[in-house]
């Protein structure tokens, strides 16, 4: 009996650990890419998986998003103006066969390529664009990575650029410019106003000029206006038709005198 135990003994335990070997648990965001001799043989997951130990290997693959910092990055715009600029990207792995085989770390992949296509991208761009279109921008670089990243297997899902970084001479002179672009707007906004004011003079007068007595009607309103303040003096305006009355009783005599001499 102990020679039976002492002979099938080793031979379970090797077998036991065999098929603990073999046995492989992944979990719901988990695939497992599966390769017998060397080559590829499957996706498999999640859930409960048994493997030949030995022949079979498999290489775990988290399909969950995953969150990259760009590392700020040194850009030149267009405008020659020298900015640093750092982003985000979000993405995930939607075919666990090809990122696997067609690229070798897709993270580090995946991290250069979102370095050079930023410098890239924004370099084609002035700084006033970089600072006013920022989620056009954002859209341009999602686009570019996820068309070089497709054949890897993954799905670029967000790019966010989160920081335009200026050096203290440049945010001088973007101020200096925005304050003389505000000293425009404001000398724009006056002399519009001023326009529409010379304009609304101009109907008033055209609708007072067609009722002669609606003219009376705004002398007495002023008058009646001054009168409710207390002031002690009163000007009379001089209305402009008695002057051209007097004008001409007086150009008259002239003529009259004239020809009485």
């Amino acid at each position: 009996m102990f020679t039976q135990l002492a002979f099938y003994g080793p031979i379970v335990v090797v077998i036991a650990g065999l098929f603990a070997l073999s046995i492989r648990i992944l979990r719901e965001y988990e695939r497992g890419v599966i390769f017998t001799l060397g080559r590829f043989t499957g996706v498999k997951g999640p859930g409960l998986i048994l493997m030949v130990p030995v022949i079979q290997q498999m290489v775990r693959v988290d399909q969950r998003m995953s969150v990259f910092d760009v590392p700020s990055q040194d850009v030149i715009s267009r405008d020659n103006v020298s900015v640093k600029v750092n982003a985000v990207i979000y993405f995930r792995i939607i075919d666990p066969e090809r990122s696997v085989i067609q690229v070798e770390n897709f993270r580090q992949a995946t991290s250069e390529l979102a370095q050079t296509t930023l410098r890239s991208v924004l370099g084609k761009h002035d700084l006033d664009e970089m600072l006013s279109e920022r989620d056009k921008l954002n859209n341009d670089v999602q686009e570019i990575l996820d068309a070089q990243t497709d054949s890897w297997g993954i799905k670029m899902a967000n790019v966010e650029i989160k920081h335009i970084d200026l050096n203290e001479s440049m945010i001088r002179v973007i101020a200096r410019q925005a304050e003389a672009e505000r000293e425009r707007r404001a000398k724009i906004i006056h002399a519009e106003g001023e326009e529409q004011a010379a304009q609304m003079l101009l109907n008033a007068a055209r609708t007072l000029a067609q009722q002669p007595e609606a003219m009376q009607l705004r002398y007495l309103s002023t008058l009646a206006m001054i009168g409710s303040q207390n002031n002690s003096t009163i000007v009379f305006p001089f209305p402009t038709e008695l002057g051209q009355v007097l004008k001409g009783m007086v150009e008259k005599n002239k003529g009259d005198v004239t020809a009485a001499g």
